[in-house]
């Protein structure tokens, strides 16, 4: 496996928050490979989430992998990690070369189609620590990744995540922005996003 990706990524410039975008880390090839055999090779899961008091299954399908079965809480949903495979450690290994950041824990969404969604939030659980380094690579379909900041809603920022891209998010950008992935009526495939954390 090989990365492919620019010596200088693009930096968002926006405030209160400090993120990268690699739009070519891996090459077309080697992320249509990764896609394939993550679809096959991950024990994909959908859980149900509480929205207002009422349960809904998950608009996504969710695995969790990652070192000393550290559990990971999000929207009243528990996960219990299952250990590293060799895929995902080749994946992980890329990953950090950029980051500079080891990371312990790997949550994935299987986006099946455009009703697949996952909504407004930030990456801020007391578990991932004060200002969390969250790095995102993008598989398969483009979907469109949305930003808006908690108290200026002028600030809004729309990146379209292409196939074989990560967007690395760091510093206080947990605290000052949320970000989702929209339902789009446009008829397209499927999308594997990992999403490489520390749990502490």
């Amino acid at each position: 496996m090989s990365s492919l990706f620019p010596a200088e990524p693009i930096s968002l410039q926006l405030p209160d928050a400090d993120i990268v975008y690699f739009p070519s880390f891996f090459s077309s090839e080697v992320a249509a490979d990764l896609y394939l055999d993550l679809l096959r090779e991950i024990p994909w899961q959908q859980d149900n989430i509480k929205v207002f008091g009422k349960e809904h299954a998950q608009p996504r399908l969710t695995a969790l992998f990652g070192n000393d079965a550290k559990p990971y809480s999000y929207s009243n949903i528990t996960m219990q990690p299952k250990p590293w495979n060799l895929l995902l450690q080749k994946i992980k290994y890329h990953v950090e070369s950029v980051a500079e950041i080891n990371f312990t824990t790997v949550l994935l969404n299987y986006y099946r189609d455009g009703k697949d969604s996952n909504g407004w939030h930030s990456d801020n659980e007391k578990e991932l620590g004060l200002n969390p380094t969250i790095a995102s690579v993008s598989l398969g379909s483009e979907r469109m990744f949305q930003l808006k900041h908690n108290t200026d809603p002028s600030l809004r920022q729309n990146i379209l995540l292409e196939n074989g891209s990560l967007l690395i998010m760091k510093g206080a950008t947990q605290h000052h922005w949320k970000h989702q992935i929209p339902k789009t009526s446009k008829p397209i495939g499927g999308r594997i996003n990992l999403t490489f954390r520390v749990i502490h």
